[in-house]
């Protein structure tokens, strides 16, 4: 008996004739996903990826950690390949397995048998019953429940037989990389990591903007979206961060707008450099974690407002998200406690006691107008801005 890792996946089983394009893409997912941390043979069989040691030298346990972490995969199945297909054997490969996963213990169980292979002798409830009983017949511990069992055993009869009782539920989504690019405006809070990493899931390869306002705001917060990206870059494989020097833009809006609407000019300003640098890197869409109300810049009217600067389109994920739905997801994903980090990001260093909540465009608009460099600070700031890979 050789022991692997069955990978299970969902929406790429229903891709069609592109079909293929996914599983490729998976594939090259989970192979730099445990590439350090062994030596691994993968194939494609019928609906199924086969992660198989090609020697003892690895980690089960993180093994399995890292493949919960790729986007793509429902479920993470540690078996037992027996290359016989003699019934025989296969039987008794049934039994070596149950003896040494649960030993003595007192259980109920159901077989569950798949025959890919047609051409074999017994069809699939065939199988599930005579193996049941041969287990019934040496293992006087088990009894049968076909509703609620304790323990399903299923058997996947391919070109070789595939024997497992676990399932590690996976992440699901789409594979990285099969959905396009996009830019995620990162600030270091709560919501931003989350937003990146739902639109990650769905199959799009994320870059990051960050915009750092030295010295007000200070080394720390910059390593502290840094160290964000890294924890994205688990789940992508990889993560570019494009840090924006932004202090020279809001010390102009500052100084030359009306501070109830510093909120949104900066903000308009930000999706300005976004879209400018997105599309240099070849990026479809901006991402955001905006979520309606939260704060005077996530109302519907600045929302609006904010939208009307961009011609590429803005993800929201969560939108309709109150702020504990937020944290939950921040919590599983890890990105939690090195967002309430407590160093000031460059949106909190410059907000007016009283910002507006229903910005009009044309008003908005109008006070632009004021910043007449603002074209030239904008390239400059781009020109200036410092790029970092993290994996």
């Amino acid at each position: 008996m050789k022991k692997l890792f069955l990978i299970k996946y969902g929406e790429i089983a229903i891709k069609g004739k592109n079909r293929y394009l996914f599983e490729d893409a998976l594939l090259r997912n989970i192979r730099k996903s445990i590439q350090d941390i062994g030596s691994f043979k993968l194939v494609k069989e019928q609906g199924r990826i086969i992660v198989e040691p090609r020697d003892d030298n690895y980690d089960e346990e993180e093994v399995k950690e890292r493949l919960t972490r790729v986007f793509g995969i429902v479920g993470i199945c540690p078996v037992i390949k027996v290359d016989s297909l003699d019934f025989e054997e296969i039987q008794k490969n049934v039994l070596l397995y149950m003896q040494e996963t649960y030993q003595d213990q007192k259980l109920t169980f159901k077989v569950e048998a798949r025959r890919s292979n047609k051409s074999y002798p017994l069809n699939s409830p065939e199988i599930a019953r005579e193996v049941g009983a041969y287990l019934l017949e040496h293992m006087p511990t088990l009894s049968v429940d076909v509703h609620h069992p304790q323990v399903r055993v299923w058997i996947e009869l391919r070109n070789s037989v595939y024997i497992y009782s676990k399932v590690i539920p996976g992440l699901g989504g789409m594979p990285v990389g099969t959905n396009g690019k996009a830019m995620l405006l990162l600030s270091g809070g709560i919501d931003s990591p989350v937003a990146g990493w739902m639109i990650a899931k769905r199959g799009v390869k994320l870059e990051g903007v960050y915009f750092h306002s030295h010295p007000y705001t200070s080394d720390r917060a910059k390593e502290k979206v840094i160290e964000l990206g890294r924890k994205l870059a688990v789940y992508t494989g990889e993560f570019t961060l494009h840090v924006v020097p932004f202090t020279t833009i809001q010390m102009e809006i500052y100084e030359k707008c009306p501070h109830v609407q510093l909120t949104i000019i900066m903000r308009r300003i930000m999706m300005r450099i976004a879209e400018e640098i997105a599309k240099k890197q070849k990026a479809f869409g901006l991402i955001t974690g905006e979520s309606i109300g939260q704060v005077a810049s996530q109302t519907i009217q600045s929302l609006s407002v904010t939208n009307a600067v961009c011609t590429l389109p803005v993800f929201r994920p969560l939108i309709g998200f109150d702020k504990q739905e937020i944290i939950t997801i921040a919590e599983k994903i890890d990105t939690y406690e090195t967002s309430i980090l407590p160093y000031e990001d460059c949106c909190t260093i410059f907000v007016a006691k009283h910002p507006q909540t229903k910005p009009k465009l044309e008003n908005i608009e109008q006070s632009e107008k004021l910043l007449e460099q603002m074209d030239v600070m904008i390239k400059e700031a781009i020109e200036k801005t410092e790029v970092i890979r993290v994996s």
